[in-house]
């Protein structure tokens, strides 16, 4: 082996560097998909945390939001106050076989990823419904939208601009926490890094491969995320509407006088 820092690197890298880039890909690839899925189930989960109570609703409407919310609740607050490592463990090799269900490892990391981010990700939709203005639902509601299309057309577009730096953060923080999930035998970039530290003997030279990887994937992604967030505020220059698009509906726009134009044909 070279005596010299950075032609050890090298020499790691020509050795295990396939290898290590398959296991970044890995990575890569469930936080994504985590991070995709968590984002859904977040939002199904935040829609349902801010759907109101009124005094007018049935009893058992009341009933079961009441129930829908509690176990929401629970699912959040469970999976937010515990680690991922413990997690990944109890859901892969103790709930799994427990319910017969047999998924390959790296089904089991999409799914322990994504629930884990879900929880997160509840809290994070919560908050950007609450931070748009109440005037904006008052008004949805004051011309006949229901509860669902206040949030479609009117509350979820501007709150999702509010969280989007949260979103690209949590794509950040798993593609780091992936490699908890080599505890389940995930052949992901730390399970590659273990491999081959431990055939060489060399763990400085590797885990410095490693981190550089890392942060390639987690700088790339931000910047990204960053054009994602610029393009989502659309340009700093902008010509105001002149023109009443109602003027069209309410009988206000006049379209000439008909005859003079028959005349000139």
């Amino acid at each position: 082996m070279p005596t010299d820092f950075l032609d050890r690197v090298m020499a790691v890298f020509q050795r295990y560097g396939m290898s290590m880039l398959q296991g970044a890909g890995v990575s890569l690839k469930i936080a994504i998909v985590g991070t995709i899925v968590g984002c859904l189930i977040g939002f199904a989960v935040g829609l349902v945390q801010t759907i109101p109570m009124e005094e007018k609703d049935s009893l058992a409407k009341k009933i079961v939001l009441r129930v829908f919310k509690f176990i929401l609740n629970v699912y959040v607050e469970f999976f937010r106050g515990t680690p991922m490592m413990a997690q990944a463990m109890f859901i892969y090799f103790g709930l799994f076989p427990l319910m017969g269900i047999n998924p390959t490892m790296t089904q089991a990391a999409y799914f322990i990823l994504s629930i884990n981010t879900g929880a997160y990700m509840a809290e994070t939709v919560r908050g950007g419904i609450l931070s748009v203005d109440p005037g904006q639902t008052e008004g949805a509601k004051a011309i006949g939208m229901t509860h669902v299309q206040t949030m479609i057309y009117v509350i979820l577009p501007q709150a999702l601009r509010n969280i989007m730096p949260q979103i690209g953060n949590n794509l950040i923080i798993n593609i780091k926490d992936s490699c908890v999930l080599s505890v389940i035998g995930v052949a992901e970039l730390l399970y590659k890094t273990k491999a081959a530290a431990g055939a060489l003997y060399m763990n400085f030279e590797t885990y410095t491969i490693t981190m550089i990887m890392y942060f390639i994937m987690t700088f790339a992604c931000s910047r990204l995320l960053r054009w994602v967030e610029n393009r989502m505020d659309g340009a700093d220059n902008y010509d105001l509407a002149t023109t009443d698009t109602l003027a069209h509906t309410s009988g206000m726009y006049s379209y000439g006088d008909k005859t003079k134009k028959k005349e000139e044909e």
